[in-house]
């Protein structure tokens, strides 16, 4: 998630640092190359993941979204729709978790609902 707010922030040029980044937040190897693949998944498939997220923002407009919510409703729905291996309720408590830990008092209960809203468009 800081990952891709940095991308969004900063641009496609922290790219290359993301190798950097992830070494200087995790000794595990394993942890290091998933976070990788999430970030670089997530961000080859903004267009996709943006357009879900827009499609489901009730009353809210996608470009008002703080960058921090941006980031974790971004890597939720690249998880939902390309993770298979994740049960999506794994994924919408871990996005839940994430704006508990870094975005507002308000923002746990949007992104859960926000999430709940993909996940229906999805199975539609």
């Amino acid at each position: 998630m800081q990952a891709l707010y940095q991308l969004d922030v900063q641009g496609r040029d922290v790219l290359e640092l993301l190798g950097q980044f992830f070494a200087e937040e995790d000794t595990d190897d394993f942890v290091r190359e998933l976070a990788h693949d999430w970030t670089n998944g997530t961000w080859e498939n903004l267009k996709q993941c943006d357009k879900l997220i827009a499609a489901s923002t009730i009353k809210w407009q996608f470009t008002r979204l703080s960058p921090v919510d941006k980031s974790i409703l971004r890597l939720a729905v690249y998880q939902l729709k390309f993770c298979c291996d994740i049960p999506p309720k794994v994924v919408i408590n871990e996005a839940i978790e994430l704006a508990k830990k870094f975005s507002t008092d308000k923002s746990p209960a949007f992104v859960n609902g926000v999430l709940d809203a993909v996940l229906k468009k999805m199975k539609a």
